[in-house]
């Protein structure tokens, strides 16, 4: 999962590039050497809290990389793609870039894929792909938030719990319809009288959108039209009345046609002219006649249009809403005296159908509680036969189930947390208060075993989870980290050569002298077998590293082959 680790103007270090293989990765090294450096330069690519101290002398910045080949369903790509950051996942599988900035005036900046992001993003995406126990905080397994989603990964009861989230989602959308249902009838019941008086009033004026406009051009028209009528009726009394020209017009035009026969010349261009007159005149009492209709209105509409403007005005007024929302205020008071009439009825269905869901819920509900309760004395027991190599033999792991019904949520009603009793006699409590250091990791290092790859992060680190341990425990610590490693890379700080000659991969940390002494940096290497059995030996012996050493350094890493 984790190939490789960059980091550059880190204290002691200027520039350390780390590639990590599957399977155990173990680091040794002397006290000082660097390795708590390293793991707190790891966690601040996670998206631990930086600190300004953290930034090599003389460097204005220090920057930690951390590089992951990640499958493309692992929950980290969905969290990229919420966060709309473009991701390189190809298909299957590909990179991705934590990188992390710390400048040295304590500011930081943070990075996936070379795009900007919150710390806060930058540390939830970390948190799915890595865990580190030891004296780093953020593990998952002391959060107690996290127990049940553990207790139900090791049942198996994934579907069941998102089918309950599915249940819960329909009991909670019932409750909202039912409440917002009997909210609207207890309003409707408050105003009654005054919905139903003021919806039959309505009913009765019967308002249509666009009315008043349609009614006040119609009465602006007809007034207009009383105004010019006078003027009409003149008009078309002067041109097809009794003063009108065209019967002298026409006498005359018959005198000069019957002289056209003796001179056509003369007198046929002045009959023509004459004609043309005529019809003109003719044309024009025309549409005098059509203006005269047009203009002639019933004085008793008006006085209608005027009496119902009066009442849509007043209406308005009286409702505060504007003429042209008097037709949707109608259907509004009418669906609310409806609520009123029929809303006990719909609302005796809704509260039938509230209680079905929550029927249903809690019928699921309980059947995954007693689901969980049985998978609980299950991992119970599976822990604690692990703990007794870790001397823990008197230890006792417990999976503690609060359940109460009335405090329902989408994943139940079981509060979930992981007890311990250190010694017989002493009162069991929570993992995290209860065991001390040296016990809280090797309790971790028995859950982690028992939960394998059941919902944790891909890539989990230890570090010293060995530290105050003799020989055969420390044995069985690196026995129980190298099965974790057959499902998830694992990697260990440790000072064990018991447990160091169970690595897949030894990273040998050292500090070396710079400068004539003047400054000293951090190294890492990867040891050969050679090696290897030099560094367990020295493990072994301390500084002066004896043919004793080597020769117990031989048959430890020959019994762990």
């Amino acid at each position: 999962m984790l190939a490789r680790l960059s980091i550059r103007d880190i204290v002691l270090i200027e520039r350390l590039d780390i590639e990590f293989a599957s399977g155990l990765a173990v680091l040794t090294g002397e006290t000082g050497a660097g390795k708590s450096i390293l793991l707190d330069a790891f966690a601040l690519a996670l998206g631990g809290r930086g600190d300004a101290g953290l930034v090599r002398h003389g460097a204005e910045q220090g920057q930690v990389t951390a590089t992951f080949d990640v499958p493309k369903n692992h929950p980290a790509c969905a969290m990229l793609a919420a966060n709309d950051i473009e991701n390189s996942i190809s298909e299957e599988s590909g990179e991705m870039i934590l990188r992390r900035v710390q400048l040295a005036d304590g500011r930081t900046r943070a990075f996936i894929n070379d795009q900007a992001i919150s710390v806060q993003t930058l540390k939830a995406v970390g948190a799915t792909l890595v865990e580190i126990h030891g004296q780093h905080d953020e593990r998952a397994l002391v959060d107690a938030s996290t127990h049940r989603r553990l207790l139900d990964a090791f049942a198996g009861l994934d579907t069941e719990v998102a089918a309950l989230e599915v249940l819960w989602e329909a009991r909670r959308r019932a409750r909202v319809t039912l409440e917002d249902h009997r909210a609207g009838v207890e309003r409707a019941a408050q105003e009654a009288e005054y919905l139903r008086h003021a919806s039959e009033e309505l009913t009765r004026l019967a308002p249509q959108d666009g009315e008043e406009t349609a009614l006040a051009e119609r009465r602006a028209a007809m007034m207009a039209g009383e105004k010019i009528a006078a003027d009409l009726r003149e008009a078309q009394d002067v041109v097809g009345g009794h003063g009108s020209p065209v019967s002298v017009l026409s006498a005359a035009v018959r005198r000069l046609e019957r002289r056209a026969a003796s001179s056509p010349q003369l007198v046929e261009p002045a009959v023509r002219a004459i004609d043309a007159a005529i019809n003109a005149l003719e044309e024009a009492d025309q549409h005098l006649s059509a203006a005269l209709v047009a203009a002639d209105f019933d004085p008793a509409e008006l006085e209608r249009i005027e009496e119902r403007l009066f009442a849509l005005r007043a209406a308005s007024r009286k409702y505060a809403t504007p003429v042209d929302g008097l037709a949707a205020l109608a259907k509004k008071y009418a669906a609310e005296v409806a609520l009123i009439d029929a809303g006990a009825d719909r609302l005796t269905v809704l509260e039938k159908e509230a209680a079905d869901a929550d029927k249903r819920y809690a019928a699921a509900a309980a059947k995954l509680s007693v689901a969980r309760t049985k998978a609980a004395d299950k991992l119970d027991k599976t822990v604690n036969v692990e703990l007794a190599p870790l001397k823990l033999e008197r230890a006792r792991f417990s999976t503690h189930i609060d359940s109460d019904p009335s405090t329902p949520g989408p994943q139940g009603f079981d509060r979930v947390e992981f007890w311990v009793q250190t010694n017989p006699g002493t009162r069991p409590g929570p993992l995290m208060k209860v065991a001390s250091g040296g016990e809280l990791s090797r309790f971790l290092l028995a859950l982690k075993v028992v939960l394998s790859d059941k919902g944790s992060a891909p890539t989990l680190v230890f570090d010293e989870i060995d530290t105050g341990v003799g020989g055969a425990v420390a044995d069985a610590i690196g026995a129980r980290l190298s099965r974790l490693a057959c499902k998830v890379q694992v990697m260990a700080v440790t000072h064990a050569p018991q447990v160091a000659v169970r690595a897949d991969q030894h990273l040998l940390i050292s500090k070396d002298a710079l400068d004539r002494g003047k400054r000293v940096a951090t190294r890492v290497a990867t040891l050969a077998e050679d090696h290897r059995r030099e560094e367990i030996a020295r493990m072994l012996a301390g500084a002066e590293i004896t043919a004793e050493a080597r020769a117990a350094a031989d048959r430890l890493l020959k019994a762990a082959g």
